[in-house]
Parts: structure tokens; sequence; C-alpha cells
């Protein structure tokens, strides 16, 4: 059940993105579903050695290096996924910002009940 709500906390917060920025696109509902499976799995697994990696210059930058890096992400997250699209840096860097305020958000509704 955690791993379904997962997905469509990952599924809502992608959707926002999309929605507020016009360099995310997504095709349809099932390439929603399915960026939000990637992306988990993009988090789950390779977002850990990539902070580990950088942790010099995002400890140099305050931790601003960080978002770079969900930018960074987020950007393999549709490269992967065919249908799902962010179009250049920015559309990155700001989709990830807003990814993870709302799936921040989300994610404390639903530990909250």
């Amino acid at each position: 059940m955690g791993l379904i709500l997962s997905i469509l906390i990952n599924a809502a917060a992608l959707w926002v993105a999309a929605q507020l920025l016009s360099g995310i696109s997504v095709a349809s509902t099932s390439t929603l579903l399915l960026a939000a499976l990637v992306f988990g799995v993009v988090n789950t697994f390779i977002k850990p050695f990539v902070s580990l990696l950088s942790l010099p210059i995002t400890i140099l930058t305050l931790g601003l290096f960080h978002f770079v890096i969900n930018a960074g992400l987020l950007a393999f997250t549709a490269w992967i996924t065919p249908g799902f699209t962010v179009s250049g840096f920015w559309a990155a860097l700001f989709g990830a910002i807003i990814v993870s305020l709302v799936a921040t958000f989300l994610d404390g509704i639903m530990k909250s009940d």
C-alpha cells in the first residue's frame, strides 16, 4: 500500500509541475504514472549515490547544489520515460522545486491521517 501511495503522490506532484510550467509536459495519465514510478526508482537508487559524490560541492554551496541534483534527476526521469518531457535546465530546476514542495505537502497530509 505504501508503494502505491508513494507513486500516486509523485504522480500528483509531477502533474502539478506540468500544469504550472510550460517546459514540462506529460502525454497521458499512464505516462504520468510511469514517470512517477521511474522518478521514485531514480530517487531511491541513484539519488543517494549522486548526493554522496557531490557532497563537497553541496557543502561549498551551503546545500544549494542539491537543487541542481534534483533537477538532473528529474531530467533523467524525462529522458528515460517516453511521453514525459522536460525542456531545459530551468524547467527541470523549477519543476524539481515544485515536485519537492507538492510531494512533501501531500506526504505530510497522508501521514497525519
